[in-house]
């Protein structure tokens, strides 16, 4: 049967359409190699939300040998034909999707994996990466002018990993935006006590090894990770409110500090509780480490790790972190006056509680100490810019907001304010916009004028 001119272009038509659906439905679905985030663009990465990390490594501290499989569930976000993982340094030489073999490519720390079938929106999945190598500490500008991540020491290895260092151990989707649970299981050298998030399932040894099993049962953000090995001397029970508390500390500075680490992160932990809201992870505690290469400590999740026996003051500035930064975490890198400023401001409602200055002298010292012409006052605690994240303002200017807003508005708001912050987004994440609008929903005060004095203007305000 022959078609007249206008059924065959109607014919063309349909024909060329079809072809256009079919090869659009062809097209590579890429998830974004990064989260959005302006500080770290190719952080994270879009697509899917993690929802669980299963980490299995094994360490050999003489060569400093790393060997890994990470499986990571996933929901897509998207129909994915492809999506990205961030690993930096170490070699991958096995990706499976759902428990097919997968393939790859790799730009720098970007590992782009292609599943044999497009994952659709909705879909939950598993990648299984299996990689290896020495992973390497960062460094520059950013932690003080630190070394930070896998630090190698004399018997081990110390792990703190904020901002961006939790990808040179593990594959993943590592940003603070996307946060998962986590099964951690470490092999390391007979003798030596591998120390990581949540409550210790199992230890034991075999053929000269030692198997150890952590599980952190609540949202953690990659940078909270840890897998820190050595020699510790470890002490656990129960804090007087009941929390499991667990104390790891290296032998070598346990007799040579005044600090009782136990006592101190026993007390701190009850009393915050008290102040920020019911504690919010299984287990706290503490990984005290001999090394002086590294010198900060981390809000590590349930744990946190400090490179030395700092001081009381250090040990109350990183349990506050276990609300402000660990259970409550920055949405961007650039709220993260929400997490330091906070602790920072813990250590003056600490110093309080002891008795021995009360915040609002705390406040005075600090800022009768900075004359206006100072470099201080200059960075921006809402926006500090990247390798000024953690700048002292960021601490002292947030922590000074704080006080600010507490004699604003009494008390009795703010210490509504706090616990109901924690509880509002707990397990989640939040930005500086979210603490405003509750700050100004639970005083019933216009408070647009002290924040953006305080956070987002440059110089010194008056008060």
């Amino acid at each position: 049967m022959a078609l007249s001119r206008s059924a065959r272009l109607g014919t063309l038509a349909t024909a060329a359409v079809s072809f256009l659906v079919i090869a659009a439905s062809s097209a590579p679905i890429q998830g974004a190699p990064g989260i959005g985030d302006p500080y770290f663009p190719r952080l994270g990465n879009g697509g899917f939300d993690a929802r669980h990390y299963d980490l299995d490594i094994a360490y050999a501290p003489d060569t400093g040998r790393l060997d890994g499989r990470t499986t990571l569930r996933a929901r897509a976000t998207q129909n994915l034909s492809t999506f990205d993982l961030d690993l930096q340094q170490l070699e991958v030489t096995r990706v499976e999707v759902d428990g097919r073999r997968a393939g790859f490519t790799r730009d720098g720390d970007e590992i782009t994996v292609t599943p044999r079938h497009t994952l659709r929106k909705g879909h939950a999945f598993t990648v299984t990466v299996t990689y290896g190598g020495v992973p390497e500490a960062l460094g520059g500008p950013i932690v003080f002018g630190s070394k930070y991540g896998w630090m190698r020491t004399g018997d081990g290895v110390f792990v703190a990993c904020e901002p961006n260092a939790a990808s040179t151990w593990f594959p993943s989707s590592d940003h603070p935006a996307d946060k998962a649970t986590y099964d951690i299981r470490i092999k390391a050298p007979e003798g030596l006590t591998a120390v990581s998030n949540g409550r210790l399932v199992s230890t034991y040894d075999r053929h000269g090894s030692t198997y150890t099993h952590w599980r952190e049962s609540r949202p953690m953000a990659t940078y909270l990770a840890t897998a820190t090995i050595g020699k510790f001397d470890v002490r656990t029970g129960r804090t007087p409110g009941g929390t499991p508390i667990y104390v790891a500390v290296d032998p070598v500075l346990k007799n040579g500090s005044s600090v009782d680490v136990y006592a101190v992160t026993a007390a701190a932990t009850d009393y915050w509780s008290q102040v920020f809201g019911p504690y919010p992870f299984e287990e706290t505690g503490a990984i005290v480490d001999d090394m002086p290469e590294a010198g900060f400590s981390l809000e590590v999740q349930s744990k946190p790790a400090y490179s030395a026996v700092r001081s009381e003051s250090t040990i109350v500035h990183e349990l506050a972190h276990q609300w402000f930064g660990d259970s409550v975490s920055v949405a961007q890198w650039k709220d993260i006056w929400l997490n330091e400023g906070f602790a920072t401001y813990a250590q003056w409602l600490w110093a309080e509680h002891q008795g021995t200055r009360s915040a609002h002298d705390s406040f005075r010292a600090g800022y009768d100490s900075r004359p206006a012409d100072s470099a201080f006052w200059q960075i921006k605690p809402a926006d500090p810019q990247r390798d000024t994240m953690f700048a002292s303002a960021v601490y002292q200017r947030g922590a000074m907001t704080l006080q600010v807003l507490r004699e604003r508005i009494g008390d009795t708001a703010f210490f509504r304010l706090l616990p109901a912050w924690t509880k509002l987004h707990r397990y989640g994440n939040a930005d500086t916009a979210d603490f405003i609008r509750l700050a100004e929903h639970v005083s019933k005060r216009q408070l647009d004028d002290l924040f953006d004095t305080w956070l987002f203007t440059p110089g010194k305000p008056t008060l």
